[in-house]
């Protein structure tokens, strides 16, 4: 029998994960997650059951910082998984906060589990490749043109640094709950170890507080990833939704730090 929610489960967001079927809240208090098969290759960003695997090892079910909802349950079926989890209530945090959490998870003590993600950005990087590079991005300006030309001397930079504990899209949305001082977080899909930098990249293009004060709070020599992994994160978001309107506004904003990652890659 194909698997189905319950009718009296309440729907909490699609989900935006590639394996996402949907998420829902039950009457008791749990999360419900449903997992579709889709990505094959344990180390790609977009592993579909990679967010059932943090759940049930346990992983980051304690680390500083940051740490992974309580799982409930781990159910497979011939259809795809269903991750039970603890409900994470949202806690008010500051852009700073956020960034001290994921400087003291990326400082934890972590076994690279053979089913975490790796090259991330590479990964991403070659999808945009394929559809053509930031074509739609030609009248944006020479930096723009130069941070994609030396796009392969700055996927270098990051296989030079150090790899860490790495959440994968440590935007506020995902940095939900709180455990005393530590950060709960939810969609744990590209969960590996990744260069150092790599989540205060992300966090550095969903809010406005400056870099300077989000690298202070990160704590560690952490700029130089972060710089990267934003220029190319946040350009290839405004090549991609260009008429969308949010990401190329957002791109407006990024002068400077396209402006460094160009430095920091030549």
């Amino acid at each position: 029998m194909p698997w189905h929610p319950s009718p009296d489960w309440q729907p909490l967001t699609a989900g935006t994960g590639q394996a996402t079927g949907g998420v829902w809240r039950t009457r008791d208090g749990q999360v419900v997650k449903r997992l579709v098969p889709g990505v094959q290759d344990l180390r790609h960003h977009a592993y579909w059951e990679r967010q059932a695997l943090v759940a049930e090892s346990g992983v980051v079910a304690g680390t500083p910082g940051l740490r992974a909802p309580a799982c409930l349950g781990v159910e497979r079926d011939a259809d795809g998984i269903t991750l039970r989890m603890a409900y994470t209530p949202a806690a008010e945090w500051a852009p700073e906060a956020l960034a001290g959490a994921l400087g003291r998870f990326a400082g934890s003590s972590l076994a690279e589990p053979g089913w975490g993600a790796r090259d991330v950005l590479r990964d991403r990087l070659g999808t945009v490749e394929r559809r053509g590079g930031w074509a739609s991005l030609n009248r944006a300006g020479p930096a723009i043109d130069e941070l994609w030309r030396l796009r392969d001397r700055a996927l270098a930079v990051l296989d030079d640094l150090p790899r860490v504990p790495t959440h994968g899209d440590a935007h506020p949305m995902n940095l939900l709950g709180r455990a005393g001082d530590d950060v709960v977080a939810i969609d744990w899909e590209q969960f590996g170890l990744g260069p150092l930098g790599f989540d205060l990249g992300y966090l550095a293009l969903a809010v406005d507080t400056p870099l300077d004060a989000l690298v202070d709070a990160h704590g560690g020599d952490v700029r130089r990833g972060a710089v990267i992994v934003a220029a190319y994160t946040g350009v290839s978001r405004a090549a991609w939704a260009l008429d969308a309107g949010d990401h190329t506004d957002r791109l407006r904003t990024l002068s400077s730090i396209v402006d460094e990652a160009v430095c920091q890659a030549s």
